[in-house]
């Protein structure tokens, strides 16, 4: 590996039993970036973040995090990361400044080096009143903070945060996604995984995950060109399901998805796929309040790869 990445992978598998759940993914990400795993639950995310923290071991392929190997160098990679999990991991009944001890005992660290990073960290998340407050009594956005806060304790150069605002309201999501953007102007190489498509747009580059493979990688943008060669017409109607089966079934059909309460269609052209949409719709006797044409977001891209994915897959069994 060179410098130039803090992870770099290259076609790594992890297989329980019969079942692969990472399938030959290969991928590199540069220190001090935010790159973002996005994918569905089940997809193969946890278990490729455990791989390169050095919990579980892979069934075949490389990989490399902080220049360490991930099969033969796993103790000293749990030394030089931050390690967020999905599961809220702190201790209920301590209160958040002995969260931070205990956390810090772990790591080594003692005197006034143990001082001056508890105070560090309580000030980084905002927790610095509530340093006697129990954890139990927190809400679940103060709870994911404290969580950072020890997982960043040791000044890790590399951080991985699981699913990190899974459950939380998007107050909290996105003073959250502000830490991270905080850790990465610092320097810290932060990889998260996500299934919310809003925050995968705060992502510096993205791997997208489906039943264990990479499906796509690049930035934001990047997919968005490569993948949306159609334009999106936002169709706001009623009733929506109705509209979405008229769409869907007539001939042709177009390529329709729920987004909200509203409908996304890809068309060629905008403005003749308006009035296609529209007079499909009056045959059904829909109400079309507003249709307009939209920059994709993520989420098509995301719902485009999907199908492209289930159709080969399709087309592979029936073969």
């Amino acid at each position: 590996m060179t410098s130039e990445y803090s992870v770099s992978v290259s076609e790594l598998v992890k297989q329980f039993g019969d079942f692969t759940a990472v399938d030959r993914i290969s991928f590199s990400v540069r220190k001090g970036e935010i790159f973002g795993f996005l994918g569905p639950n089940g997809a193969g995310k946890s278990t490729t973040i455990r791989m390169l923290c050095g919990l579980i071991s892979p069934t075949s392929g490389n990989g490399t995090v902080g220049g360490f190997d991930i099969v033969r160098e796993s103790q000293k990679i749990k030394k030089h990361i931050g390690y967020m999990s999905q599961k809220f991991s702190l201790y209920d009944d301590l209160k958040v400044g002995e969260n931070i001890g205990f956390f810090g005992g772990v790591y080594g660290l003692s005197g006034q080096k143990m001082k001056e990073r508890t105070d560090f960290i309580l000030d980084f998340v905002g927790l610095s009143e509530k340093r006697e407050s129990v954890t139990a009594t927190l809400a679940t956005g103060w709870k994911q903070r404290l969580a950072l806060g020890c997982a960043i304790l040791h000044e890790p150069a590399i951080v991985f945060l699981d699913e990190p605002t899974s459950g939380v309201d998007p107050l909290s999501r996105r003073r959250f996604w502000d830490l991270i953007y905080l850790m990465s102007s610092q320097g810290v190489t932060v990889f998260v995984t996500t299934h919310y498509m809003d925050e995968a747009e705060y992502c510096d580059h993205l791997a997208l995950i489906y039943r264990g493979r990479i499906i796509a990688l690049g930035s934001p943008q990047e997919l968005k060109r490569r993948h949306m060669t159609e334009a999106i017409l936002e169709v706001t109607c009623y009733p929506l399901v109705e509209a979405l089966e008229a769409l869907q079934g007539g001939s042709p059909p177009f390529d329709t998805a729920i987004f909200g309460n509203t409908l996304h269609v890809k068309v060629q052209e905008p403005v003749s796929g308006q009035d296609a949409i529209r007079e499909r719709l009056a045959s059904d006797a829909i109400e079309v309040q507003n249709i307009r044409a939209i920059v994709p977001s993520l989420e098509d891209v995301f719902v485009t790869l999907i199908e492209q994915e289930d159709a080969k897959e399709s087309n592979r069994v029936q073969a």
